[in-house]
């Protein structure tokens, strides 16, 4: 939480003890959030997202090569960098399951404490030649470098195309000069920290891989694309959202064993999962008394919200 000053407390080995620094609102530009992860805080996020297991636990077993390989072999032996990239189309859960991964990461890290920052990459672009880059520049050689240097850490970074963009496809307008610098100074120091920090894990996210410099990818040590859910994922994830709603709504439970609502899974087959649980809200809002009281939800409601949203991604395909 920032004010006119952000204060950071975190633990320090060699004082064995608590350190507190302050910092101006800023020099902490660029961060969004920063605290000392615990295993269960985005646990729930983690376990709401449904892609195939496997891409969990590659996902998983990734992160924590960062934190056992890295610090004992050579970048000179296996050149990694300590970052993972997450791709897919919006709503497919990547934020939601990086922040799990920080969680989970957090929990097998055990007696370790874990310190977790979100970057906010669109508060470093600026119109001022010069200021972009130097803003990239601070963020990862200042600011990142000093949690990193007291223990593990995990850096979301959120659309990472917007911070390292692909200079081969810069046209000469709109300052290209210093969007090419900025990403410059991101690799430089991406290589920096990957030298000097290898209890540094930075995940990053993009919807638009196109729009990546091809250098980042090759600084990535783990490229994983983040799928459309299917149907056996649509139906778990109508499932959780219809039990969320049942807390507050008690008959919407009965819903949950209504031998229709796999066909009503099929028909979402295509949408994100974002949109799946979006569809249920949708459902109540066919009539007024519904819509007043979801407890009146019924399966026809439903198939007619999910087929609508056929409808209307199909229109949209086709324009």
């Amino acid at each position: 939480m920032y004010s006119l000053c952000c204060i950071y407390v975190r633990y320090s080995e060699p004082l064995l003890g608590w350190e507190i620094s302050v910092r101006s609102k800023q020099e902490a530009k660029g961060i969004h959030t920063s605290r000392t992860l615990g295993p269960d805080e985005y646990s729930e996020l983690w376990d709401s997202i449904h892609v195939p297991s496997e891409l969990k636990e590659t996902l998983l077993c990734q992160s924590l090569v960062t934190f056992t390989l890295r610090p004992k072999v050579s970048r000179t032996v296996i050149p990694l960098h300590g970052v993972i990239l997450l791709l897919g189309k919006p709503g497919t859960g990547k934020t939601s399951l990086a922040r799990g991964l920080a969680s989970k990461t957090a929990g097998l890290l055990k007696s370790k404490k874990l310190a977790y920052l979100e970057v906010e990459p669109h508060s470093l672009g600026s119109s001022a030649l010069g200021k972009t880059q130097k803003g990239v520049t601070e963020l990862f050689a200042e600011t990142i470098s000093e949690y990193a240097m007291s223990g593990p850490t995990f850096v979301l970074l959120d659309e990472v195309e917007t911070l390292i963009v692909a200079r081969s496809k810069l046209s000469f307008e709109a300052n290209p000069v210093d969007v090419h610098r900025a990403t410059d100074a991101a690799l430089v120091q991406l290589d920096y920290l990957g030298d000097a920090f290898p209890n540094l894990l930075i995940v990053a996210t993009s919807n638009f891989p196109q729009a990546i410099d091809e250098a980042f990818l090759s600084r990535s040590d783990m490229i994983l694309s983040v799928p459309l859910p299917d149907k056996a994922a649509c139906q778990a994830i109508l499932c959780d959202a219809l039990k969320g709603l049942s807390k507050s709504f008690a008959k919407v439970k009965d819903l949950l064993q209504h031998h229709e609502l796999a066909e009503v899974a099929e028909i979402c087959v295509g949408m994100d999962g974002r949109q799946v649980r979006k569809m249920i809200a949708a459902a109540c809002t066919f009539s007024r008394e519904t819509a007043a009281d979801p407890n009146r939800l019924c399966i026809a409601d439903l198939r007619r919200a999910a087929e609508k949203a056929l409808k209307e991604r199909k229109k949209v395909l086709t324009t």
